[in-house]
């Protein structure tokens, strides 16, 4: 991955992680109904949602060689449970690739940076969720060892699957 480098991502990339969610996942907004676009476009606006992602799990970023971020990933680690995720896994979020990038292997590579950060701190379980929307993110996970644990409640109107690896 010559052209692009990882990192950590730090409270100082907010606006960048910000502009990025909002350009890739507007485009799921036209396969929504309305209220639900109205939700997602929300929750990518808020700022408040990257400062609680930066605030309880490590940002690793891919940006290209002009310091532009393509690619974000938040990993939390366990003992932060949710309705979701059991308190002894840690689990992967927002994991988001510009459009303009896909197909070049950042998504795979971010992922990776997760799971090896996550074996070592001796994690023993990783999880995330994600959508029918996302048939290519889907491919890549299970790809990657990921195995459906079970269909969780919709979001957004559609349907959503919790994934888990055993490190």
């Amino acid at each position: 991955m010559k052209d692009y480098n990882l990192r950590t991502g730090t409270i100082k990339d907010l606006d960048q992680v910000r502009d990025l969610a909002i350009n890739s996942w507007s485009r799921f907004q036209y396969e929504l109904m309305e209220e639900n676009r109205a939700q997602l476009l929300s929750g990518i606006n808020n700022e408040k949602t990257y400062l609680g992602l930066f605030d309880t799990a490590d940002c690793i970023v891919c940006e290209t060689k002009d310091q532009d971020i393509v690619g974000m990933v938040f990993l939390v680690s366990s003992g932060h449970p949710t309705d979701i995720y059991p308190g002894d896994w840690c689990y992967i979020r927002f994991l988001t690739v510009s459009p303009e990038h896909e197909g070049k292997g950042i998504g795979r590579w971010l992922t990776q940076k997760c799971l090896d950060k996550a074996k070592s701190r001796g994690e023993h379980t990783i999880a995330l969720h994600t959508s029918e929307l996302m048939n290519n993110a889907r491919a890549l996970y299970e790809n990657m060892g990921f195995e459906i644990v079970k269909e969780i409640a919709p979001r957004f109107g559609k349907r959503y699957w919790l994934y888990k690896r055993v490190l």
